[in-house]
């Protein structure tokens, strides 16, 4: 998995930037979009290594360079605008030259064009399809929670529309990056009940345009490639109930379930650095693609990640002479979390790695301490049965009400997990009778508004409530379940469940996913996905299927867009990273926001509260471009006498004296000035100045509108 979509946006920034200035030194203008944009992937250091003197914000205060060009790398939203327009009419640079994030929509593009000011000034006007936050090689995200209540909430009708608009366009962007024009298939749910199931094949139809309208403007899209023709999927969070109820057991998935891990412009925690030292202190650490522990051990199961980290330890004490064979022992003793933490922080010669190694001790130790306190085995185990309708044996599960109750019953299980619980216990149901539901909410000491949320689960499409009579046959599963135990079955007893993503990949590669859930936006005459991996290709092949798999890795990858509208977890960004290493496959997870279990309850929840309760940005006031950008500058100062020239006549009433020297006020001429001629009585009218009365009265009217918002 050589390719990554953190180093391709980069290089895509770092080459438009390096292509505008071409050697000559310039400013570089961004908003705040904009700026976390470049900030998520490139460094400060190598923007301004590419010519570019310095950085400043477009809303802040800036002092005019005049002599200076000035590179603007903005977000095209109107208040963006506004500031620009300021910069042009104040001629703040020399010369403009124009990158966009994203297209300008029509209104704010027009304006521009028609603005002689801005014309003038703009040298060049470049659009990027830039609009996305790559956050891991495989894993892109748009950094937009609000996207599932715009989706899913039943107020939100009138936003859906422009907002799947602006999904397309981000999509449209990746793919335009990736170099790929790939064929569209999107999620149809059987037999759907809910207002949003048409929305994968109204956004697989925007994206579809968008890809064709590119590829019709720019004749060299796409690029030529010996790869396989890719493959886009748009699915939303419909299609997969459970994966967002579920105890996950990997350690990323894990650590962001059960720790409080802050998920902002970065991703970080906060944990205890150089403890027990004198300099010990509180200090959030970023967890990113750059912490080599972190992207290692993410997707193992905790178990696993404990005994790697741990291995890992045991060998830098093997290589380090600082150590002895004792603490070698102990690292590898019962309590050996403990020894290497006591370890590590006997080691100032190591800082880096040392609190690489704290931070993931910490986390990992954090995390088995909260997996023991309640009761998640127990818990987990019953969460399996109901997600996978099957019991460890691979059978259907007996008496899973009883099972629930008793686990309701657990002190230890926390109210969230419990919430969590009964969710995943609707869904394996299809449905229960509305008491039903209550008095399981009153078993658990749930408070009556938890009810909200399990019943909002409707909207996504589940079947929450069924009446005593309904005989209804129940919706079958998206993939007929799994009957044979995997060979590492008893060791991973508690992660049985498949994610309906990860299924959808093993059938992608296979060749076998069926068109009637997963149909093209246009016909193909055949499917492309089974090209290179088909069980039933011709026995005349080149090469045989035992030589395919050890050659996948250096042949052409076939590169899979799998977005996932509405967040998407953990689980399948594993799922993702797992079926790519499988096969010969690039797969990148593209979604709006990714989701851990509480924000999923909390979201799913809003979904019956008021809108305007919801203070979405949509709804709250647009921002405004600061006012100081119009403030008029100060006129300048007069400049000081020269050394040695004669000082003024001090003239009364300090005004200057006249042209023609005389002290005198022309008393006489204005005695005999009237109101109502303009002139002195007595004189005859000046002749005409050449200016025709009408064109006069035109002059008149133009000084009349000079501060109108015509000029």
């Amino acid at each position: 998995m050589g390719v990554s979509m953190i180093d391709i946006q980069r290089e895509l920034i770092l080459t438009t930037i390096q292509q505008t200035t071409r050697g000559d030194w310039k400013v570089l203008i961004v908003d705040e979009e904009s700026r976390k944009l470049i900030d998520n992937v490139v460094k400060e250091d190598d923007i301004l290594n590419a010519n570019i003197t310095n950085i400043e914000r477009i809303d802040n205060r800036r002092e005019p360079q005049r002599d200076m060009d000035a590179v603007y790398f903005l977000t095209p939203k109107p208040h963006i605008v506004d500031c620009l327009m300021a910069d042009f009419e104040r001629r703040r640079y020399r010369a403009t030259f124009l990158i966009w994030t994203t297209l300008p929509p029509h209104p704010l593009r027009e304006r521009i064009d028609r603005s002689p000011m801005a014309q003038e000034q703009i040298r060049t006007f470049k659009v990027m399809h830039l609009d996305y936050y790559p956050r891991e090689s495989h894993l892109v995200t748009f950094k937009d929670p609000w996207s599932f209540p715009v989706l899913f909430h039943p107020d939100c009708n009138n936003l859906v529309r422009q907002h799947m608009d602006d999904i397309a366009e981000r999509l449209t962007g990746i793919c335009v990056a990736l170099g790929e024009y790939p064929t569209i298939r999107y999620y149809r749910p059987r037999a759907p009940t809910h207002e949003a199931s048409v929305m994968c094949s109204h956004l697989a139809r925007f994206v579809q345009e968008k890809l064709d309208m590119y590829a019709q403007y720019n004749p060299d899209f796409p690029p030529q490639s010996n790869r396989p023709r890719g493959a886009l999927y748009i699915t939303d969070r419909s299609m997969d109930l459970f994966a967002p109820l579920l105890h996950e057991f990997t350690y990323q998935a894990m650590a962001h379930d059960l720790l409080q891990i802050k998920d902002g412009d970065k991703v970080t925690y906060r944990t205890v650095v150089n403890e027990g030292e004198p300099g010990a202190e509180e200090k959030d650490m970023e967890i990113s693609e750059k912490d080599t522990i972190w992207v290692e051990n993410r997707h193992r199961h905790m178990k696993d990640t404990i005994e790697k980290i741990m291995g890992d330890f045991q060998r830098f004490i093997a290589e380090n002479p600082h150590f002895t064979n004792q603490d070698s022992q102990n690292a590898a003793g019962v309590n050996g979390l403990n020894a290497i933490k006591d370890m590590i922080a006997g080691l100032p010669q190591f800082q880096e790695m040392k609190e690489a190694y704290s931070l993931h001790l910490t986390m990992a130790q954090e995390c088995m301490n909260i997996f023991q306190h309640n009761k998640l085995p127990d818990l987990a185990s019953v969460e399996q049965c109901l997600a996978t309708g099957l019991d460890e044996d691979y059978r259907k599960p007996k008496n899973t009400a009883d099972q629930v109750v008793r686990t309701l019953d657990e002190e230890a299980v926390v109210p969230s997990d419990r919430l969590r619980l009964i969710a995943l216990y609707v869904l394996y149901k299809d449905g229960i009778l509305p008491a039903d539901l209550t008095k399981l909410l009153l078993h658990a000491q749930l408070p009556p508004q938890d009810g909200a949320i399990i019943n909002n689960l409707d909207l996504l499409g589940a079947r929450v409530s069924k009446m005593l009579k309904d005989k209804r046959e129940p919706i079958p599963p998206l993939f007929p379940p799994r009957l044979t135990a995997p060979a590492n079955a008893e060791e991973y007893g508690l992660s049985r469940f498949q994610t309906a993503m990860e299924q959808v990949l093993e059938a992608h590669v296979r060749g076998v996913l069926p068109q009637d859930i997963f149909p093209y936006t246009k016909p193909q005459a055949e499917d492309p996905s089974s090209i290179q991996d088909n069980p039933a290709a011709s026995l005349r092949s080149a090469k045989p299927t035992w030589a395919k798999s050890r050659l996948s890795s250096v042949e052409p990858r076939q590169r899979v867009i799998m977005f996932m509208a509405g967040g998407a977890t953990y689980s399948e960004s594993r799922a993702c990273y797992e079926v790519s290493q499988k096969t010969s496959r690039d797969i990148f997870l593209v979604t709006s926001h990714m989701t851990n279990p509480g924000l999923y309850l909390r979201q799913v929840g809003d979904l019956s509260q008021s809108r305007r309760n919801l203070r979405m940005p949509a709804d709250l006031p647009p921002p405004k471009a600061p006012a100081h950008l119009f403030e008029k500058p100060e006129p300048p100062k007069p400049m000081p006498p020269p050394a040695g020239a004669k000082p003024m006549v001090n003239i009364p009433g300090g005004l200057p004296s006249r042209p023609g020297g005389s002290g005198t006020p022309p008393t006489a001429g204005l005695a005999s000035m009237t109101l109502n001629s303009g002139r002195p009585q007595g004189q005859p009218s000046q002749p005409s100045s050449g200016k025709p009365g009408k064109e006069y009265e035109k002059e008149k009217k133009k000084k009349k509108h000079f501060f109108s918002s015509k000029h």
